[in-house]
């Protein structure tokens, strides 16, 4: 049976189709309860991958709604500072309106009719002038303050709409988030029980050892380049025998894409989170042109991540109850690989 056990527990030698079998049953044997935990097991890296990709758009639109906030209250203070102006500028637009009034009725043949000499129906005209100009004049500077307090306010307006259209946005992941996160967490309890029924012996079977036989470190690593695939392999060497942890980053436990990232930024490249977000960076590479250092990425929606460490195998954080390891890539279904260097767009 511990041989069964241990052909089935290699992660990669069997492909993980359709829906988790129900866990409320003991299995039926130990092949049976790995093939349970492998698919439960899958699963629970597929929401988990989600999840954070999910957390990952919450919070560019909580920064949106907070860049909105900020937006909203710099224009209602323009606006406010533009209600003041035109408040301290009423009086004289008053005046204007007034002065403007009074002078429709003061023409220059009122002048004449009124004036006692040439000279005072001159100056009487002058200043009728000058009265008219200084009206427009104030009623101009009214009308240009006014409007420049209508456009903070519509500004204000429009920060605030987009404030609020940003935060509906934000509720409705957040919502979508926490659905997903308990599916995961039901998930997550459901591998959990899987592998408790397990004995401590197909336990260790299904765990494996940490490198495969012959794997040679020295010679695979003799090629290490500075900031690149194979030293960020190298980096993931050393956490050989971490647990995988659902959603850890490490340093000392990880799930399979926070191994891939924390690997690569160790070395000075900066990845995405999630494995679906490592696939579309980098340089794209076909499966026969696989070096050690490029990035495996597996099954159709590139739910599971690792390492490519040569001849065929596989440097990952495969799944609950297995630790950080090598092992053969097996006939997983292939999704993609890619290659990554500094100073890559």
């Amino acid at each position: 049976m511990g041989g069964t056990v241990a052909a089935g527990a290699l992660l990669f030698s069997a492909c993980v189709s359709g829906a988790a079998a129900d866990p409320a049953g003991p299995p039926t044997s130990a092949s049976d309860a790995v093939a349970r935990l492998m698919d439960l097991s899958h699963q629970s890296e597929q929401l988990n991958q989600q999840a954070l990709a999910v957390q990952e758009d919450l919070n560019a639109k909580q920064a949106a709604a907070d860049a909105a906030d900020a937006k909203e209250a710099q224009t209602k203070q323009a606006a406010d500072v533009a209600q003041a102006d035109v408040a301290q500028r009423q009086p004289a637009f008053d005046r204007a309106v007034i002065a403007a009034y009074e002078g429709t009725h003061k023409d220059p043949m009122f002048s004449l009719m009124v004036s006692r000499s040439p000279q005072q129906m001159l100056d009487q005209m002058s200043t009728l002038n000058m009265l008219s100009t200084q009206a427009a004049n104030r009623i101009g500077v009214y009308k240009k303050a006014d409007d420049a307090a209508d456009v903070a306010e519509s500004a204000a307006k429009k920060a605030a709409d987009a404030a609020h259209a940003a935060a509906d946005a934000v509720a409705a992941t957040q919502a979508d988030l926490e659905r997903r996160r308990a599916d995961l967490q039901g998930s997550m309890a459901q591998v959990i029980e899987a592998w408790g029924q397990l004995s401590r012996g197909d336990q260790d079977s299904l765990s494996g050892a940490l490198f495969p036989p012959g794997f040679d470190r020295e010679t695979l690593l003799s090629g290490l380049v500075p900031g690149s695939g194979t030293s960020a392999l190298a980096a993931a060497l050393t956490r050989v025998g971490d647990p995988y942890v659902w959603g850890a980053t490490g340093p000392d436990q990880f799930d399979c894409s926070g191994l891939v990232q924390w690997a690569f930024h160790h070395v000075g490249i900066n990845l995405p989170r999630t494995s679906q977000q490592q696939a579309t960076v980098g340089m794209p590479v076909d499966r026969d042109s696989l070096q050690p250092g490029d990035v495996v990425f597996f099954y159709s929606d590139a739910s599971h991540v690792g390492i490519y460490a040569g001849n065929g195998m596989l440097l990952h954080a495969s799944t609950f109850g297995v630790p950080v390891q090598v092992a053969p890539m097996g006939s997983t279904p292939f999704y993609g690989a890619r290659r990554y260097r500094l100073g890559m767009q």
